[in-house]
């Protein structure tokens, strides 16, 4: 048996600041014995826990099946390792796989690309010897993913339960330059505590995933609804019947969407056109949940119906917000160029907030940190949080 087979324990992969977030919603799921470690968080579920921590968690980027962990002081001894594995166990030569790989104060693997190719080449090997073919490598979408994590001359080989990062939702078929990350955007409307008692706005919605994961909270849409690839549907211990299960009870959860909650706009065409494009695909791409979704708001004389207002608007030319949640990751960099512009974007925000804001809460997330404070607002709090390696932080700032 692999190691967690015998243990029942998996990893789950977070990005930089969710540690508490992702401890509390892997318990909420039905994970036990959760310990913080190093990028991650050790967990153990049953098979049940497991596919629903997959298919609904919204925070967690990548769960892994640890295989074997063992010292490893040489490539030569991580080849050897890997070789022993009976790959045979979770897939064909038929089949194709890709190899991540991460390492750190391990002299001999310095290079986790050099340390990920022994790995593969085991892996190839293992299928030569035993039936005279082997399997192919697919970066981009493999049937099999195969993480291999090396620390302090420790290493451990795992398996992708995920199939890929859940970061991918598969409502984001449209973008802007620089997008917010869909588990990030997740964690920012969990820290907001919003629950649809009263709207949520976003005022610069960019590509439009702070709104589509705000749709996917309050209308208990899982987060995997739109995927079509698990990487445990390859295990052999697969259960195709505990997962219908898990997945007919998510989806039978799903409510529709309210009218009047959710409004969005930036001051970008191809930014509206983005939101509008995704928010349609994530309420009707492939079995639509209830409820279908129409967007309000016009491109260019593009009318449609309402349900979820999107309007390409400055926020500046936003007359009044009351009793209102306000969500936002501020443009920078990449969309607005210079720093001064993002500087004299944000005090402008501030002074918005201020004026014009009465009895609404404002939770404003910047990617660099002393962008914050252009705000010009003391926050009533502040919660570090990465964004694709920017250490970022989100403010709140209740407005009265």
């Amino acid at each position: 048996m692999f190691q967690y087979q015998q243990r029942n324990q998996y990893f789950a992969q977070i990005a930089s600041g969710f540690e508490e977030l992702a401890e509390a919603e892997l318990k909420s799921l039905g994970a036990a014995a959760i310990k913080v470690a190093y990028r991650g968080l050790h967990f153990e579920a049953d098979t049940e826990t497991l596919y629903r921590i997959n298919y609904t968690s919204r925070l967690i980027v990548r769960v892994l099946a640890p295989l074997i962990t063992f010292d490893c002081h040489s490539d030569k001894y991580l080849y050897q390792t890997a070789l022993k594995i009976d790959w045979s166990q979770f897939m064909s030569p038929r089949e194709t796989f890709a190899i991540s790989a991460v390492t750190s104060n391990t002299p001999s693997l310095q290079h986790s690309q050099y340390a990920g190719l022994k790995v593969k080449d085991a892996v190839c090997d293992f299928f030569r010897q035993k039936t005279g073919e082997r399997p192919s490598v697919n970066i981009p979408a493999p049937d099999i993913g195969i993480h291999l994590f090396v620390r302090n001359n420790r290493a451990t080989i795992s398996l992708d339960v995920s199939g890929g990062s859940l970061h991918k939702r598969g409502y984001r078929t449209a973008r802007v330059e620089a997008p917010m990350q869909e588990t990030l955007a997740s964690a920012l409307i969990r820290l907001s505590g919003w629950d649809g008692e009263r709207p949520l706005i976003d005022p610069m919605c960019g590509s439009g995933t702070l709104l589509c994961e705000a749709a996917m909270h309050v209308c208990r849409i899982p987060s995997g609804f739109l995927r079509t690839h698990w990487g445990f549907e390859h295990f052999s211990d697969f259960d195709a019947k505990i997962w219908k299960k898990v997945k007919a009870e998510a989806d039978s959860a799903m409510r529709p969407l309210s009218e009047g909650l959710l409004f969005g706009s930036d001051t970008d065409p191809q930014a509206i056109r983005a939101t509008r494009t995704n928010l349609k695909k994530l309420f009707q791409g492939g079995t639509r949940p209830p409820g279908a979704l129409t967007v309000e708001g016009s491109v260019h004389g593009a009318p449609a119906p309402p349900k979820i207002s999107v309007e390409c608007k400055d926020f500046r030319k936003i007359e009044r917000l009351e009793n209102t949640t306000i969500v936002v990751n501020p443009p920078y960099g990449v969309r607005l160029g210079s720093r001064e512009t993002a500087e004299a974007l944000l005090k402008e925000f501030g002074d918005f907030l201020k004026q014009r804001c009465t009895g609404c809460t404002a939770y404003v997330y910047a990617g660099d940190r002393k962008l914050l404070k252009k705000v010009g607002l003391k926050p009533e709090w502040k919660n570090d949080l990465n964004n694709g390696g920017l250490e970022g932080v989100l403010g709140k700032f209740d407005l009265y």
